[in-house]
């Protein structure tokens, strides 16, 4: 019998401020970027009636409304960065744990959450 994975992939975006703490650089001033996001999620069993992993409807849904805690805001004044650098990485992680609550069945795992300030800059989080 195959042991085979199937892994699933979304992207959206979000705007936002933030400033960096302790950056000793421009960075420390006020900014914002049009953040790009990308989760992916696997799994080794399809649902037995449509044979799908998860909608891809479902999983947008979900980042979307992840991404809602995000857009448009100032990023400094979000209670999980209060104490927290906002930066790109910390970002990854508060979407990876925040997809991970939504997401995570017993046949699926959430496998990494990625942000980007642009193309060449990402930030990847995973608990592998």
């Amino acid at each position: 019998m195959n042991k085979g994975t199937w892994k699933l992939k979304v992207k959206k975006d979000f705007a936002a401020a933030h400033q960096l703490r302790n950056y000793g650089g421009k960075c420390e001033n006020i900014h914002g970027h049009n953040f790009g996001v990308e989760v992916e999620i696997e799994g080794n069993k399809l649902d037995s009636k449509i044979e799908i992993l998860m909608d891809f409807k479902v999983l947008k849904n979900e980042l979307s409304a992840v991404l809602e805690t995000l857009d448009h805001k100032h990023l400094n004044e979000i209670e999980y960065f209060k104490h927290r650098n906002p930066s790109s990485e910390n970002l990854a992680r508060y979407v990876y744990e925040e997809m991970k609550k939504r997401v995570e069945t017993d046949g699926i795992k959430l496998v990494y959450a990625s942000v980007s300030e642009n193309d060449s800059s990402v930030a990847t989080y995973s608990e592998v």
